[in-house]
């Protein structure tokens, strides 16, 4: 199974920094994470808990448009 973003982990506020948070379990910064499951450690609990109920670790991809804004008038 593969979803869109992996986003519903705990996270945690980076203490001193107002606005950067990281996973509470591997500590890894959310803008590494990218929402992407391979962004979290392979030991890291949410990312184990989640593969072991079948999700995938290569997240799903988003396809790039096949068209340029000015195709469109």
């Amino acid at each position: 199974m593969k979803k869109l973003f992996y986003i519903d982990y705990p996270q945690e506020n980076i203490e001193g920094q107002a606005h950067s948070y990281r996973c509470a379990f591997c500590k890894v910064v959310t803008t590494t994470i990218n929402g992407k499951l391979e962004g979290h450690l392979p030991t890291c609990t949410y990312r184990i808990q989640l593969e072991k109920a079948g999700y995938d670790a290569v997240g799903a991809t988003c396809e790039m448009a096949l068209h340029e804004a000015d195709d469109f008038d």
